[in-house]
């Protein structure tokens, strides 16, 4: 039976389009629901006898009222409401109209308006000053009388926001905040594939065979994590056949090796004891090689594992066998790898400082997001320009680390590819005291 053909995802910019309308909407609704929500706002209303009260005598000016001196104040441009009211105040006041000057406050990003002074006729005086006293003046306003000493004293009301201003504040903050959380709740559903997408490429850079992403979210995602798929599938047959044609070669090496052991043996034994040599370091070679390929081809199982009690594992071995090898105490440091592999890396590390220093001194610690582990001896160490070397397969160091000491060249390798198949790394740098150390860092 053939399998049920999957859903047809919709494209992310779809999505997005269709969320980012959502969310307008939302906005424009609470926006809309202010229409009907907000009262008609009142303006304050005070009166020229109020004005005059505070002019008068400041210390019984009004409640909301503010009464200051000034040097200087400047007219504005004409209009009919400022010079109605300059008259009724002078007439209140008793004082000639060029004493007065009331100016109103332009709202903010507009411009004084103009007016044809010569269509409008001279606003008349009120009929007493009990009359002048009862003019009313809406919103605010700048009432300004100049003293006797020339200086001039300003009345205003009171700053401060109406009910329908700190409402509408309230609101608008509440709208921001209700469409701030639409949007977070937008931009996590977004995130959501795109971080698993992210995680799974920091899994497979830990571990190769890490299982596939899931072929979930919006069509481009998918897409996407079908061709992450298929590149870790072909990563993984190009490591394979790799493996599998180093181990074929090594393998049929084995037979003409045989067959020339067998040739000369009839041999100078000169050259028998010579070529004899030859051919069994070319056998170890091969063994080493297919031992090589074999470890770096093996799928191991990870799991959570204490890289303290690794470590005093691989020490304990050592120590048994008569070496000078310790290893620092502290905190377990648990991480999830292949203890077989990881086991196979420290007693490569341990095994070079015991073979060309005679000690090793391990220390183990957990640094941020990663796990440090030194393993440190006191031998003669190698050069600057073969830091990097070492680590190439079959290299070996023309001073401490030659021939006659043994080995192909494969350990630091094999400990490196190792450590990089879980996400880590192996480096070696000269220690002052004298020595060399190798630092391996791993992800916890």
């Amino acid at each position: 039976m053939s399998k049920t053909a999957a859903a047809p995802r919709s494209p992310l910019f779809l999505r997005i389009f269709v969320r980012m309308l959502a969310c307008v909407a939302v906005v424009q609704l609470l926006n809309f629901g202010l229409l009907f929500a907000i009262q008609t706002p009142n303006p304050k209303l005070h009166t020229v006898g109020q004005i005059v009260q505070a002019m008068r005598d400041p210390n019984a000016a009004p409640e909301g009222f503010e009464v200051r001196p000034a040097g200087t104040v400047e007219r504005q441009p004409w209009n009919p409401r400022a010079d109605r009211t300059e008259v009724a105040l002078a007439t209140a006041l008793g004082v000639p109209r060029d004493q007065v000057i009331l100016r109103f406050p332009v709202g903010f990003l507009q411009r004084p308006q103009v007016y044809n002074r010569a269509s409008v006729p001279p606003a008349p005086a009120p009929a007493s000053p009990a009359a002048a006293q009862d003019v009313a003046i809406t919103g605010a306003f700048e009432a300004a009388l100049r003293l006797p000493d020339g200086s001039w004293r300003t009345v205003t009301p009171g700053e401060g926001l109406e009910p329908w201003r700190l409402f509408v504040i309230a609101w608008l903050l509440l709208s921001a905040l209700a469409a701030a959380m639409f949007a977070w709740a937008m931009a996590q559903r977004f995130a959501r594939p795109i971080g698993a997408f992210a995680r799974a490429a920091e899994r497979l850079g830990r571990d190769p065979r890490a299982p596939p992403i899931e072929l979930d979210g919006p069509a481009e995602i998918a897409e996407a994590a079908r061709a992450f798929n298929d590149m870790q599938a072909r990563l993984n047959r190009y490591v394979d056949d790799r493996a599998t044609m180093i181990a074929a070669v090594a393998h049929d090496l084995r037979t003409p090796l045989m067959r020339l052991g067998l040739r000369i043996e009839d041999a100078d034994p000169a050259i028998r004891t010579a070529c004899e040599c030859d051919i069994r370091e070319m056998q170890a070679m091969i063994s080493t090689v297919m031992a090589y390929v074999r470890d770096s081809s093996r799928i191991g199982v990870r799991r959570p594992l204490d890289l303290r009690s690794l470590a005093e594992t691989v020490v304990d071995d050592a120590a048994d066998r008569g070496a000078a090898v310790s290893l620092e105490t502290g905190d377990p440091v648990v991480i999830e790898a292949d203890p077989v592999a990881l086991k196979a890396m420290l007693a490569n590390l341990v095994g070079n400082a015991i073979k060309y220093a005679g000690g090793a001194e391990l220390v183990l610690e957990a640094r941020g997001p990663e796990a440090m582990i030194a393993v440190r001896d006191r031998g003669p160490g190698i050069p600057d320009e073969d830091m990097e070397r070492v680590f190439d397969p079959f290299f070996r160091g023309e001073r401490s680390r030659n021939r006659d000491t043994g080995g192909m060249g494969l350990g630091l390798a094999s400990a490196r590819a190792t450590a990089r198949a879980h996400g880590g790394d192996i480096t070696l740098r000269r220690r002052e005291t004298g020595g060399l150390c190798a630092m391996v860092t791993l992800p916890l």
